[in-house]
């Protein structure tokens, strides 16, 4: 039973992974998501400094 369901996982997440390769966006969304990107690694990183000072 365990693999069964380990074996159904696996293909769930596979499907997602080709999913997701497959979503087509603009190059409007793309630049939007790189930004979203960088400024969250912004707001780790001031997170990250801030911590380090207290």
């Amino acid at each position: 039973m365990k693999k069964i369901a380990y074996t159904f996982l696996l293909l769930a997440t596979v499907g997602t992974m080709f999913t997701s390769c497959r979503e087509k966006k603009t190059t409007g969304e793309k630049i939007e998501d790189g930004v979203e990107e960088v400024g969250d690694g912004i707001e780790d990183a001031a997170d990250d400094v801030e911590d380090a000072v207290d």
